[in-house]
């Protein structure tokens, strides 16, 4: 009778264990580099902007679309070949690119460059860009700039009219309400749209290398990237990432959540209980309540996917046959439910695939035979995009 309750309580966090997994979303990669015509491998940033497909890389900015690449570089009237982040405004379909030189405005076909010479753009080197209503934002290594697109004007912000400091700002965020900025050093600014107001969001523990207090407050002041997104905030860290709802803050760790690693390249959120982490040791999905890893395998390098629990302790392999360009992952952008990933050795497309849905039955021997159903995606929610 015990033999049997312990099988069928086995067999039980078995299908649980399983169902969790078969509910991960799942890709086919497939990766592009300079041999089918990527500017460069090292890639900083992606946007999707409907059917095209713009890399920010070190060498040129790179637009994909009907299968063919066009190339953008300082030749061209870029500002630097070095691209490092990417926004569009949905409005006028305008492209930005911070560089490593500027600010540049690709715009049916023409390029506007904006630098600390010819604007009020804070310093030349533009590690973020965000766009919303009029507002272009921007994040450099010499405080925040903000541009009215319609009027022409500028608005500098540093640490004489903002809590800030820390003058590196890293990434920005821009939502109707809020806008939210990543200061390498000096943890997360927030502007408030309708007031005018800055606050600032700091390590509460003031520990550089330890968390001494879990979720008081962010878990670092090294922050890299900032995604607001349904009234929540997602902020990422070299040491970790934060979730905030502006009560609360919820900390994400290695030893105690399915992360892969505490260094995170960029954060974005799906909603408010969803997102994705691009972490130096593979790229990471978290559901809310499971996380899912994809990445070549860190020790064999062949494609492996892995579901995670909440805290990380339970590992379900997942088999798959391709994997993202390369486990240091960059950031993501979202085309309906495919996803496009930026990596230290190429750029990834993950194009989702149907998912499979386990179904346990009893096998002659009294163990457990797993046999697989379709279920198309339209079935289950989107999980990549918001």
């Amino acid at each position: 009778m015990k033999r049997r309750i312990c099988f069928a309580a086995l067999t039980l966090l078995f299908a649980l264990s399983l169902a969790a997994a078969q509910d991960m979303p799942r890709f086919r990669w497939e990766n592009f580099t300079t041999a089918n015509g990527l500017p460069n491998n090292h890639v900083f940033c992606v946007l999707v902007d409907g059917n095209r497909i713009w890399a920010g890389t070190e060498d040129g900015l790179g637009m994909y679309e009907s299968g063919k690449w066009k190339v953008y570089r300082p030749k061209d009237g870029l500002a630097h070949q070095a691209v490092l982040s990417l926004a569009v405004d949905r409005r006028t379909g305008d492209v930005w690119a911070g560089t490593m030189g500027g600010l540049s405005r690709i715009s049916a076909g023409r390029i506007d460059t904006f630098t600390q010479l010819n604007s009020g753009l804070s310093n030349d080197i533009v590690y973020g860009v965000g766009v919303r209503g009029d507002y272009v934002w921007t994040a450099t290594a010499a405080g925040a700039s903000r541009l009215n697109a319609r009027t022409g004007h500028w608005d500098l912000y540093n640490e004489r009219n903002t809590p800030m400091f820390e003058i590196w700002t890293y990434a920005v965020s821009p939502g109707e309400d809020k806008v939210y900025y990543a200061v390498w050093g000096g943890g997360v600014l927030e502007y408030d749209v309708a007031t005018g107001h800055w606050k600032d969001y700091n390590d509460p523990d003031g520990e550089t290398e330890m968390v001494l207090m879990k979720d008081q407050g962010l878990i670092h002041e090294i922050t890299t990237s900032v995604s607001y997104v349904d009234k929540i905030l997602w902020v990422a860290t070299y040491f970790g990432a934060s979730r905030y709802d502006g009560r609360y803050w919820h900390n994400f760790l290695t030893k105690d959540s399915g992360l892969p690693s505490n260094f995170l390249s960029q954060i974005k959120g799906v909603d408010a209980s969803r997102a994705w982490f691009s972490t130096d040791k593979g790229l990471a999905y978290f559901d809310g309540t499971n996380w899912a890893i994809y990445r070549p395998a860190l020790d064999t390098h062949k494609p492996e996917m892995l579901v995670r629990d909440t805290e990380g302790k339970k590992e379900t392999r997942i088999p798959v046959d391709s994997a993202p360009a390369h486990n240091y992952i960059l950031g993501v952008d979202f085309q309906g439910d495919d996803i496009w990933v930026a990596t230290a050795e190429g750029l990834s497309h993950g194009i989702r695939q149907q998912n499979a849905v386990a179904q346990l039955r009893p096998a002659g021997t009294g163990g457990v035979r797993v046999s697989s159903l379709s279920k198309s995606t339209k079935e289950s929610s989107s999980v990549v995009h918001h």
